[in-house]
């Protein structure tokens, strides 16, 4: 697919991967209680951003693929609200949760509602109503999930089946908070076939400069990133979208990064960022190491970073 010459986004990229590199290994840690990503060298920094008109920019690794994990539930949300609308949310909250992605408690304290999309309950949540729309027309819905990350993109995206497998063998507490919600009666389907399509979307294989390139209707009003395709979401559905980013999407540092970068955020343990510029740009950073929320250690500083220096913010 064509892109559009970058302009005036690379000088600040390239000056923030400079000052970035020098703090690359001094501190966070990775995400070593899923094995296969604990592996990961901790000494990489990329930085990528799409524009509104298909500008695009990157800087340091911004091609290295990595693995997206809860980035995903961004867009697991957008099929899911594609194909349900306001349906979605009978058994699933819009709060911010104030405790950790997986949290236990609070899924007994509120009877097996998750409070938000985008902690884990709520994306096995999400992917539970996937399963049930597949199903209902005889498909996959990892085959879904697929078919829509490659579309965004404009290229073949693909799981990586040694960390949804890795998931898979020592996701314990996903499975008791699946389990949980099925108690309830939260959830539809067999509990091992929805925790296989979280486990498999959060495998999602991508680079900052897919990323940003996928998240790209989120700054669109919902069209779709690449011209000529039918739009992603409704400009209303794109609204509340990143407005759950910027009140959920960091875990429970979703308060602090609004009041430090402000801007619609969701962030993955694999290390990866997207941010959204509604009407200008999405942005992806990614790093591997992580601070004590879960969240990249210098991603957020490079997203306070460009913030800084382009005096974009939807405040």
């Amino acid at each position: 697919m064509s892109t559009k010459t970058p302009t005036g986004f690379q000088p600040v990229l390239d000056e923030i991967v400079a000052t970035l590199r020098l703090q690359l290994g001094q501190g966070g840690t990775v995400a070593s209680y899923i094995p296969a990503l604990a592996r990961i060298d901790a000494r990489q920094f990329g930085i990528a951003l799409r524009t509104c008109d298909g500008e695009e920019a990157g800087a340091g690794d911004f091609e290295t693929p990595f693995s997206i994990q809860s980035v995903s539930k961004l867009f697991t949300l957008t099929l899911a609200m594609q194909r349900m609308g306001d349906a979605l949310w009978e058994r699933i909250g819009r709060e911010p949760s104030g405790n950790p992605f997986n949290s236990l408690v609070q899924l007994e304290n509120e009877q097996g509602k998750p409070r938000n999309p985008f902690i884990n309950a709520g994306a096995i949540a999400v992917a539970d109503r996937l399963v049930s729309q597949a199903k209902a027309k005889s498909g996959s819905a990892k085959a879904d999930i697929l078919a829509l990350m490659s579309s965004l993109c404009g290229e073949r995206i693909d799981f990586d089946g040694e960390v949804a497998q890795s998931e898979a063998d020592t996701g314990f507490r996903n499975v008791a908070l699946a389990n949980f919600m099925k108690s309830f009666g939260k959830i539809d389907n067999d509990v091992a076939e929805v925790l296989d399509t979280y486990f498999h979307q959060c495998a999602l294989r991508m680079s900052c400069r897919q990323l940003a390139r996928a998240a790209a209707f989120l700054c669109r009003d919902g069209a779709h990133p690449i011209a000529g395709e039918p739009e992603v979401t409704g400009e209303r559905q794109t609204r509340r979208i990143n407005s759950l980013m910027l009140t959920c999407g960091t875990y429970d540092a979703a308060g602090d990064v609004a009041f430090s970068i402000g801007l619609p955020c969701k962030s993955g343990v694999g290390g990866g960022i997207v941010a959204v510029v509604p009407d200008q740009l999405t942005l992806c950073v990614w790093s591997p190491a992580l601070d004590a929320t879960g969240n990249s250690l210098l991603g957020m500083k490079a997203l306070e970073m460009f913030v800084a220096r382009t005096g974009l913010s939807v405040f």
